[in-house]
């Protein structure tokens, strides 16, 4: 066998024992998997307006949510109570559960369509925002991804 010969075979060796080391590390199994995708909400209320959330919460939210899951876009939905610890701090973090991203983006207008069913078209949607703007405001959201330990 010339010298280029065994070179050549020495190369192609090494590239095939590469080529099976990364095969390996590509079938890693991980001690996690994706889970959930959460939407949360962050807001504030105002001063003394706790209650009234709560009860616009315990109505028309609660009855969106469930209507959400009665038709099978939504998994579940949560309400957390905090205390704020500063002016800019959040009070209460709203949660909705998808199943992943991908039904989170695709059922965007099935969700629209039962708002308007629900609630009664644009304008009635557009009242009920700006009456909760005097008892609360919104500090931002955030879609966060739920992993499940093995």
């Amino acid at each position: 066998m010339t010298r280029t010969r065994k070179t050549l075979v020495g190369v192609v060796g090494a590239l095939l024992v590469f080529a099976a080391a990364l095969s390996l590390h590509a079938q890693m199994q991980r001690p996690w998997r994706n889970g959930s995708v959460w939407q949360i909400t962050f807001l504030k209320t105002k001063a003394g307006m706790d209650t009234a959330y709560l009860t616009y919460l315990a109505g028309d939210w609660k009855r969106e949510q469930e209507a959400l899951k009665k038709e099978g876009l939504t998994l579940s939905y949560k309400v957390v109570v905090a205390e704020s610890h500063g002016p800019t701090d959040w009070n209460m973090m709203l949660m909705t559960e998808w199943k992943d991203l991908a039904t989170l983006e695709a059922s965007e207008q099935k969700v629209d369509a039962l708002g308007q069913k629900l609630f009664g078209g644009d304008q009635k949607i557009e009242a009920g925002y700006k009456e909760r703007l005097d008892i609360r405001e919104i500090l931002g959201g955030r879609l966060a991804r739920e992993i499940i330990l093995q």
